[in-house]
C-alpha cells in the first residue's frame, strides 16, 4: 500500500466527489460507495493539486506541506490511492 513515490503523477478518480468541510473534507467514491475523511485542509489542498499534470512532490509543494511533513502526507496520499480515491497516471499519459 505504501508504494506511491513522490515522482508519481496522480489524479482524483473520476467517480470521486470532494466535499470541503471545516475539518478538511469528505471524499465519496460513487463506484465503490466508500467514504473517506480528510482530517486537515492541507491534505485537501494536496489532493486538489493532484490534477494529473503534477507529480506528488509538486502537489505537496503547491499545498505548502512543510519539508518535515512530506513523508506523513505521502503516506496519507498512498492510502487514498490504495482505496481508489486517487489514481496513478502512467507517465505516457501525462500532459506536457
Amino acid at each position: 500500500m505504501d508504494s506511491i513515490r513522490l515522482d508519481a503523477t496522480l489524479t482524483v478518480h473520476p467517480r470521486v466527489s470532494i466535499r470541503p468541510e471545516p475539518f478538511g473534507a469528505l471524499l465519496y467514491h460513487f463506484g465503490t460507495r466508500q467514504l473517506s475523511f480528510l482530517k486537515d485542509r492541507v491534505l485537501l489542498d494536496a489532493v486538489r493539486a493532484c490534477d494529473g499534470t503534477r507529480t506528488l512532490a509538486q502537489a505537496l509543494a503547491e499545498a505548502a506541506v512543510p519539508d518535515a511533513q512530506v513523508e506523513r502526507y505521502r503516506r496519507a496520499v498512498a492510502t487514498l490511492v490504495h482505496s481508489t480515491m486517487l489514481e496513478s497516471r502512467p507517465a505516457n499519459e501525462v500532459a506536457a
